[in-house]
């Protein structure tokens, strides 16, 4: 069993930065992904960054240069990296691990970007 707990969201103007944390526990060791995926209202769940076990990462055209996703396989974290945010950003953040073939989800955090 994996448990995933995100934080860091929150309310940041355009062009500000977050840091969004993905707390990993249970049984890790089946994980070989790690990825954050974001849905806006109306909008369908979609990938945003995702980093595999042997360190390749892949990011949606949409944020490319913005965002950085990393990972403490010690401290078992994923983290999201957010820069040059705009409205668009907008949406609720779900800390995702594909183990296992399955797909496992945190509880979402929001992230809104207003002025």
């Amino acid at each position: 069993q994996v448990q995933l707990v995100e934080s860091g969201g929150g309310l940041v103007q355009p062009g500000g930065s977050l840091r969004l944390s993905c707390a990993v526990s249970g049984s890790t060791i089946s994980i070989n992904v790690r990825g954050w995926y974001r849905q806006a209202p109306g909008k369908q769940r979609e990938l945003v960054a995702r980093i595999a076990s042997g360190g390749s990462t892949n990011y949606a055209d949409s944020v490319k240069g913005r965002f950085t996703i990393s990972r403490d396989n010690v401290k078992n974290m994923v983290y999201l990296q957010m820069n040059s945010l705009k409205p668009e950003d907008t949406a609720v953040y779900y800390c995702n691990v594909v183990a296992g073939g399955r797909y496992l989800w945190g509880q979402g955090t929001q992230v809104t970007v207003s002025s």
